[in-house]
């Protein structure tokens, strides 16, 4: 069936007030991105300031993905409560309060602490912004809203680890989280100035949907500890991670029937009807894979391979990061004449090509021979970013964008943290699958190594130390075969994210505006 025009005369032209709330919201969403990559290149150094285990440090960043993920289904409904202006501005307080918190925690206990609830402003900014831009820009501005928007998606998770290891490494860990505050003070300012005021509908509160409230928060939390723990748990092995997962199943399964049987539910699950939003949506899970999954294979690889420190690998990372923000403001452009679809499927194409090739790993693979392959997906990000977000939210009207904005940012979190379970799970089980094919060789009988053991033995005196060495090195060559199968394995999700992209219809052509004042009134992403 074919698609109607939208008429872009439902949402006039943005006025500069608009303009400066939107950019402030992308700041936001900016920043709380960057504060989950920032974090992980530190781990270390907190956890030796507050005396934590590995495992126990790595609550810190779970508590702060847990919060995000719970309130992402309700920023739509909190901001029709306390209204657009209050909400923001409340959570760009609570953002800069909880960041300087988290650097005055004084243990694990109150660092877990300030990081969720540093998690629930942060989480909260994200589906705003999105939001803003889909009920602020008509249809044929949208294009350069999302760019902006891709930035804080892209961008971010590139400078993070660069930012966070040059901060501990020349200042101290207390440092990653005072960089939010002048941040966090501009975007308050500039979203108090460019959102009009408008009266909270308190009376919401009272026909709040409290059960889908609690099977979300239970489902998705629950889902999101087992997922960023279980590795460490050794997944069904733990009486706990199973009671996780079973919790998270039932809570989940309840949530949607709850959805689906109200009139006004939460979070409308109804638009992935709409076939666009549905393949978009698809797509936006590989690109999660792929997006946090590059980020957490890389960074391993390079430090336990290649034995780098966090600001070596934040420049390798860096690659990916700096020529986007040349290549962002053209994907705009390019989508004025070039349908759509086939950039993304570009993008997500050239992305795939670069996690294959990144799958050519060996000893002498480091840092230099990632450059290109980085700029590979420099320049497949942005193409991948931009588009898809137009597609997918093409023919959602504005009074939905709340709802669409939260599946759509959920999905991808969830593909980023399903994904890093399951490369983690694979960086383990295919290294230790490799180690047991490659040490069948190890024998007297093999010609190579008897002579490696002779030449290791002459070298290091002793036969047991040489025997010890060539292990350490079957150990390493095991790994590597390991990161060349994870680094596969995001280069099929993306492929899977390119045939979606193509399974989605061409955008509707906007019909043309007509002239409106500088200030429009305020949109409210309005609860369903």
């Amino acid at each position: 069936m074919a698609e109607a025009a939208i008429p872009e005369q439902e949402i006039p032209p943005p006025g500069r007030r608009d303009w400066i709330a939107l950019l402030s919201a992308i700041l936001g969403a900016f920043m709380a991105i960057l504060d989950i990559q920032i974090i992980n290149s530190s781990l270390k150094d907190i956890q030796g300031a507050l005396s934590a285990t590995i495992e126990e440090g790595s609550w810190i960043s779970t508590s702060y993905l847990v919060a995000e993920i719970i309130i992402i289904p309700l920023a739509a409904w909190l901001t029709t409560i306390f209204s657009p202006r209050r909400f923001a501005v409340g959570i760009s307080t609570l953002f800069v309060i909880a960041s300087l918190l988290c650097s005055m925690a004084w243990n694990l206990e109150s660092m877990i602490a300030f990081r969720a609830l540093q998690g629930l402003a942060g989480g909260a900014l994200i589906p705003f912004a999105f939001t803003l831009i889909l009920t602020k820009l008509p249809p044929a501005s949208r294009p350069k809203g999302m760019a902006m928007f891709a930035i804080t998606a892209t961008f971010a998770p590139s400078i993070g680890p660069t930012i966070g290891g040059w901060l501990t490494e020349n200042f101290g860990w207390e440092y990653i989280f005072y960089i939010n505050i002048v941040p966090g003070i501009l975007m308050a300012s500039g979203l108090m100035y460019g959102l009009d005021k408008a009266a909270p509908r308190w009376e919401l509160l009272r026909q709040g949907d409290y059960w889908g409230i609690a099977t979300m928060a239970a489902g998705l939390g629950c889902l999101q500890v087992f997922l960023e723990e279980g590795h460490r748990e050794d997944w069904f092995e733990s009486s706990s991670m199973v009671t996780l997962a079973v919790i998270s199943f039932i809570s989940l399964v309840c949530f949607i029937i709850l959805q689906l049987s109200r009139p006004n539910p939460l979070v409308n699950l109804r638009l992935l009807k709409e076939r666009n939003f549905l393949f978009g949506s698809l797509a936006n899970i590989g690109l999660g894979v792929g997006l946090y999954g590059t980020v957490f294979v890389l960074p391993v690889y390079l430090a336990q391979i290649q034995q780098y420190n966090a600001l070596q690998i934040g420049q390798v990372i860096m690659w990916m990061g700096f020529p986007q923000l040349l290549i962002i403001p053209l994907v705009p452009i390019l989508m004025k004449f070039v349908d759509a679809r086939f950039i993304c499927a570009t993008g997500f194409f050239l992305f795939a090509f670069a996690s294959f090739f990144s799958g050519s790993l060996n000893l002498d693979f480091a840092g230099d021979q990632f450059i290109a392959i980085q700029i590979f997906r420099a320049f497949g990000q942005p193409m991948v970013l931009v588009p898809m977000s137009i597609l997918a939210t093409a023919m959602i009207p504005p009074s939905q964008a709340g709802s669409a904005s939260s599946l759509y940012n959920i999905l991808r979190n969830l593909g980023g943290a399903i994904g890093i379970a399951a490369l983690a799970t694979i960086l383990d089980s295919r290294a230790k699958h490799y180690y047991e094919i490659l040490r069948e060789n190890i024998t007297p009988g093999n010609p190579a190594f008897s002579e490696r053991m002779s030449a290791l033995t002459a070298r290091l005196g002793n036969e047991q130390s040489a025997f010890q060495m060539l292990s350490n090195q079957v150990h390493q060559q095991a790994s590597i075969m390991a990161f060349n199968d994870a680094f596969h394995l995001i280069a099929i999700m993306l492929g899977c994210s390119m045939v979606f992209v193509l399974l989605t219809r061409a955008i509707p052509k906007p019909v043309a505006a007509k002239p409106a004042g500088d200030s429009p009134d305020s949109v409210e992403p309005a609860h369903p």
